[in-house]
């Protein structure tokens, strides 16, 4: 009998793209005009002054793993919904995880890929919980944000990766 353990949680069970995943701002290559050093959004990380923002660029360009960085660096729970699976049941309960987290002194970003996939409604859904600091929002798309996303709701910065 083998001493060979099934332990489904290593992470080579998962596919290639996440285990090649950078997991530190150093590790990450590329988007040198977000990421060199003195520009604003690596400032605003290292102060811990996390905002609302779009990540707009087309598929691969590492819109997810900056979310995931940026979380980590800011010391905030990433709560993550795709608006592809997704609807307003989905926001709602990530809401309330975001609530009970700043309830107990903790900041949550709320990502979400594929945010352009969202009508209006849904995107409307965040709009009170950006402004009373319960999320930050980062949100992920491959089309323009000026046609595709709600102007009121998403006054957050934009980024293009």
């Amino acid at each position: 009998m083998s001493n060979m353990s099934l332990d489904f949680s290593q992470n080579e069970f998962q596919p290639l793209a996440a285990r090649m995943r950078p997991t530190t701002l150093a590790q990450y290559i590329g988007q040198q005009h977000l990421l060199a050093a003195g520009k604003p959004l690596p400032r605003a990380i290292e102060a811990g002054q996390l905002h609302s923002m779009i990540l707009w660029g087309p598929p691969g360009t590492g819109k997810t793993t900056l979310a995931e960085l940026i979380g980590r660096y800011g010391q905030a729970d990433v709560e993550r919904i795709s608006a592809v699976t997704s609807g307003i049941k989905e926001i709602r309960e990530a809401i309330e995880r975001a609530r009970q987290n700043r309830d107990a002194g903790r900041r949550t970003i709320l990502f979400v890929d594929e945010v352009h996939r969202f009508n209006k409604s849904q995107q409307d859904a965040f709009l009170p919980h950006i402004e009373d600091g319960t999320i930050t929002f980062i949100g992920a798309t491959t089309e323009n944000p000026s046609f595709e996303l709600n102007s009121r709701c998403f006054r957050a910065r934009g980024y293009i990766c």
